[in-house]
């Protein structure tokens, strides 16, 4: 009964070198931040993703671009997807450009899809945000929870220097608050790794997305008359 009490997760804590306690706090926030940003990118990317339905859904079927761009310049700027912003920036720098006299129409093209490239970027790092703080979640915080083990190890070690006769009761609790560091870094790194490698993936078919429906929308703007 003893040993279960000292072996239990929260005397195992307490009982840990001041530095391994650092290392453990510092895990603790990071996989905290960590899934506070897996939970935003999850519903952002899951808006962004119905955004783009819907309004692929309503250029297709509208035929009038005039109407289609009153509507989406109605709209508030926080309800719009990226798939409409890249749509009202491209038809707008096409409509200014028609109007001004002397330009033929691969410049009016050009201008435009430089316009709708240059919105592309813009929702592409919107999108990608906080990414690159998982990546980096899922590739460091294993590292750091080894670090404070072998720091937890090597001072179990030091302390059997000051014991007569070492046994297992006097190495086990020494060595398990050392792993116990070790398992909050992996604690950390999994959900990190996971959520990237799938919002990664989600983004990606995202910009391809993007990217076909820029060019399509350029075929649109190249029949207009």
């Amino acid at each position: 009964m003893e040993v279960t009490q000292d072996l239990s997760f929260i005397h195992l804590i307490s009982n840990a070198s001041v530095l391994v306690q650092l290392v453990m706090g510092l895990l603790l926030l990071v996989s905290l931040m960590s899934w506070w940003y897996i939970f935003l990118k999850l519903f952002a990317i899951r808006a962004e993703a119905r955004l783009t339905e819907e309004f692929e859904e309503a250029f297709w079927r509208n035929s009038n671009l005039n109407d289609l761009y009153k509507h989406s310049s109605g709209t508030p700027q926080a309800e719009q997807g990226a798939l409409e912003r890249i749509f009202c920036a491209g038809f707008v720098e096409f409509v200014k450009l028609k109007k001004q006299h002397g330009v033929d129409s691969t410049a009016v093209m050009e201008g435009t899809r430089r316009a709708m490239r240059a919105t592309y970027q813009r929702e592409m790092d919107r999108l990608e945000s906080h990414l690159a703080f998982l990546a980096s979640v899922g590739s460091v915080s294993p590292y750091v929870g080894l670090f404070g083990t072998v720091w937890g190890i090597m001072n179990a070690f030091r302390g059997l220097a000051n014991v007569g006769q070492a046994t297992l009761a006097h190495v086990a609790p020494g060595i398990a608050e050392a792993l116990v560091a070790t398992a909050m870094g992996l604690f950390a790194a999994i959900p990190a790794v996971v959520a990237y490698n799938r919002y990664a993936h989600d983004i990606n078919r995202l910009a391809t997305r993007f990217e076909s429906f820029s060019e399509e929308f350029s075929n649109v703007l190249q029949r207009q008359p």
